[in-house]
């Protein structure tokens, strides 16, 4: 048999092996959370990252079909696009591009004399979005493709006002007008005592934003909302003997 301090150095010996192996896990355990941690904060990244570059895609659509329509000079490389009002046939009379300007609102709706608080409400809503597309962790593949939806095509509007009155030397900075061209066919109406035989010109940034309501509309349950936290209050809650002794 062994003797007291055999066992005793046998028992802290046992005790030793067992926290360093606690130990060893734990830190295993550690750093095996970080990297997932670590991988989940790049694959959010990721996803963030796609869906802007998704809009971003969407902005050069639309601003490279508008210039076409429009026409341009730069470094000598000219295009004479079309002329205002001038209509170009692509399925007879169904489907057509006519180059049209509005210095309204989607589909040619006219603000009037508001058109710079118009500009500026549509630069500030554009930083929001793209600060909420960016910054929000949205998982529903719907809620983040209606935000990126109606983010391009806020911006790719946003950018007619702002800056092709002055790049056409049309109009001030913020009093551009919108390019619309594509105009599509439709059964006849009649509402409010007018007459309806073609669907407004709109264009591409019209339709991002159009299908983007309609998507935040069937998913907006995915998004986030933002609440307000209860107040808190410091006050210690009155026990039943100071009550008494109050009494």
């Amino acid at each position: 048999m062994l003797g007291k301090g055999a066992q005793s150095r046998c028992t802290n010996g046992s005790k030793f092996a067992s926290e360093l192996w606690s130990g060893m896990w734990k830190m295993v355990i550690c750093f095996l959370s970080s990297r997932i941690n670590t991988l989940a904060s790049i694959m959010k990244n990721i996803r963030n990252q796609g869906f802007l570059l998704f809009a971003a895609i969407l902005i050069i659509l639309d601003q490279a079909t508008k210039i076409w329509v429009k026409g341009f000079n730069v470094f000598g490389w000219n295009h004479d696009g079309m002329t205002l009002y001038e209509s170009i046939s692509i399925m007879g009379e169904a489907i057509r591009i006519t180059y049209v300007e509005n210095a309204g609102m989607a589909f040619g709706i006219s603000f009037g004399a508001g058109k710079i608080f118009l500009s500026l409400f549509s630069i500030a809503a554009s930083v929001a979005l793209a600060w909420y597309l960016a910054r929000l962790d949205i998982k529903h593949v719907g809620a983040r493709l209606a935000l990126a939806l109606i983010f391009a095509g806020a911006t790719g509007n946003l950018i007619d006002r702002v800056f092709y009155g002055v790049l056409y030397s049309e109009s001030p900075l913020f009093y551009g007008k919108v390019v619309d061209f594509m105009d599509i066919d439709m059964p006849d109406f009649s509402l409010f005592g007018r007459e309806y035989m073609r669907f407004w010109v709109f264009n591409v940034a019209d339709s991002c934003v159009s299908v983007g309501m309609v998507l935040m509309l069937l998913f907006n349950k995915h998004l986030p909302i933002f609440q307000e936290k209860p107040a808190t209050t410091n006050a210690e809650p009155i026990s039943d003997d100071s009550a008494g002794n109050a009494a």
